[in-house]
């Protein structure tokens, strides 16, 4: 049998990290078995479904290289096939109309908590043989004994008591269907052979097999994915805007990074940490999934986006750099050396957008310093600053080896240590105190360059005292 997945996301809001491991799992698990993966866009919650989510959703997708084999089916459009399941389990004998009003609803919850039992329908309306009314609701006929067992490919044998389970509605007063009829209607209309979700939908696992027994329909496969955790172990939600895919993408996270990412979370491969698609698909074995919640680390983000940067060719790493520079309205054309600065400073931060931040000085004038840097550093540091400056204005040929040179010269003449010396002129070039080595940072400016920054940094001691 060719197995089917789908990633059935709700347009509520932006595309979110959690979303994007689902995804993921079943693109993956569809392709190393040569089936097929699918997207079903769930948006029957009309008031909070959004058209601008849902084009959001799947461009995020499909940027990290995860496609649908058939083009995406929304829910909103296929009333139709409820209505009609909906009327097979009435016909069946396996639902009722039940006509209990909100008030008596409340009444049942308070009296079942008071005596100390789970809140449920009790079924009370089951066997009345009520009509259709303009207030009544389909409920299923749920069997009230015996246990449902399924197996689960991450979890193993799963089995829930049906006395725990209550009549769960089908269709509601409007006439509108609910979530797990659509849920089991859809999977069974699109060939889903295998439902990859988060365990937060484990216990509407039964249910919904409760309402496919309904209907005569084939068993699934399932597998409930740890939850995505944040680092405080609590769950990451689609409303926290630091878990939107698109927000790592703006940061400059390259899109296999966050695959590689998200596919450690959960999973694990011996020794070897950094995964491209490919790898996943030949590698990948769900049933190898953790059951424990899965923390999202950005410092660990970090360390796998520093590979894949590193594994650029430099042509592809400033093709994918040169957006960043733009949106800081850096003209990085105005330097011949634009190559040699841009390879020098690549390493220097963990994302793009870092990079970019730290080529400002190197292709727009200096404004400010850091204070904290230019408050331990740069005050007080007239004399190293006039001695450095009049050391590499005798230099013959102006590169990093030559600089160097001149650079121990003048730390031995002045009996400093490395900081001591470095740090003033780091500073009146770049603002900071991060930057390379200090005699490739020299290099990557002119002579001139050189000079009216350090004249630059003088004037700003005068005014400073």
């Amino acid at each position: 049998m060719t197995k089917v997945t789908r990633f059935a996301p709700s347009p509520t809001g932006p595309l979110h990290i959690g979303g994007v491991r689902t995804a993921l799992f079943n693109y993956v698990y569809a392709k190393q078995n040569k089936g097929k993966f699918l997207i079903r866009v769930e948006d029957t919650d009309a008031e909070r479904s959004k058209e601008e989510f849902e084009e959001n959703i799947l461009k995020g997708l499909s940027d990290i290289g995860i496609n649908p084999d058939e083009p995406p089916v929304r829910q909103s459009e296929r009333s139709e096939l409820y209505m009609s399941a909906a009327e097979k389990i009435l016909d069946s004998g396996n639902a009722y109309w039940c006509d209990c009003s909100k008030e008596t609803l409340e009444e049942m919850r308070k009296e079942q908590e008071a005596a100390g039992k789970k809140p449920m329908y009790d079924g009370r309306s089951r066997n009345l043989g009520l009509k259709r009314t303009n207030n009544s609701v389909l409920r299923l006929k749920t069997p009230q004994d015996g246990e449902l067992v399924f197996h689960d490919l991450v979890r193993g044998e799963v089995i829930f008591q049906n006395s725990e389970l209550d009549d769960l509605i089908l269709l509601r007063s409007d006439g509108s269907p609910t979530y797990h009829l659509c849920n089991v209607v859809d999977d069974f209309d699109q060939g889903v052979t295998t439902v990859v979700r988060g365990e937060d939908h484990l216990s509407n696992t039964p249910r919904q097999i409760h309402i496919q027994n309904a209907l005569g329909y084939d068993s699934l496969e399932y597998a409930h994915l740890p939850m995505v955790l944040g680092q405080d172990k609590k769950r990451l939600s689609k409303r926290n805007a630091v878990t939107s895919l698109q927000d790592f993408f703006d940061q400059g996270y390259l899109e296999s990074s966050i695959i590689n990412m998200l596919a450690r979370l959960g999973w694990s491969k011996g020794d070897k940490e950094i995964f491209y698609l490919d790898d996943l698909i030949s590698d990948f074995r769900i049933q190898e999934v953790q059951k424990a919640g899965a923390i999202f680390d950005p410092s660990k983000l970090d360390w796998i986006n520093n590979h894949h940067l590193a594994a650029l060719s430099f042509d592809d790493f400033k093709k994918r750099l040169i957006p960043f520079l733009d949106a800081l309205s850096l003209d990085y054309t105005q330097k011949k050396n634009t190559n040699e600065i841009i390879a020098a400073m690549r390493s220097s931060k963990p994302n793009l957008l870092g990079v970019a931040q730290d080529l400002i000085p190197y292709f727009s004038e200096l404004n400010s310093y850091n204070e904290k840097a230019a408050n331990k550093f740069l005050i007080g540091s007239e004399t190293i600053l006039e001695y450095v400056q009049r050391k590499l204005n005798s230099i013959e040929q102006w590169n990093e080896t030559s600089i160097d040179n001149a650079l121990k010269e003048a730390q031995t003449a002045l009996s400093l240590t490395t900081p001591k010396l470095n740090q003033p002129i780091r500073i009146a070039m770049t603002g900071s105190t991060q930057s390379p080595s200090l005699g490739l940072t020299l290099s990557l400016f002119s002579r001139d360059e050189v000079n009216n920054r350090i004249n630059a940094a003088l004037e700003y001691l005068v005014n400073f005292n």
